[in-house]
């Protein structure tokens, strides 16, 4: 049996990831790349796996995107619709800010 090295419980009790959401500061912010393209950029996060979170959000939001650098870039504008997500998959909505 796998013992979590954070709080000492079983893998499959873990809670290390569901604290980790209550705390974040995450910020939501749109930006335009190459031949004007929109992306929508979402940082802060930490102690949070971001290829599962970004996998999750391009299912929900039916776009693509990648992880660059500790933040979860998706293609288009997705601001409104981002935040609404991140609280479905449990984040806190007082922590996320659009800017």
């Amino acid at each position: 049996m796998d013992i979590c090295p954070k709080c000492g419980l079983p893998l499959q009790a873990c809670v290390c990831e569901d604290i980790a959401k209550t705390e974040q500061n995450i910020q939501i912010q749109t930006a335009k790349k190459r031949f004007g393209k929109l992306i929508t950029e979402l940082s802060g996060f930490q102690g949070v796996d971001l290829k599962t979170l970004a996998k999750n959000l391009k299912q929900e939001l039916a776009c693509g995107g990648t992880v660059k650098e500790n933040t979860v870039e998706l293609q288009g504008d997705h601001s409104r619709t981002a935040k609404n997500v991140l609280v479905k998959l449990g984040f806190s909505e007082d922590a996320i800010e659009i800017m």
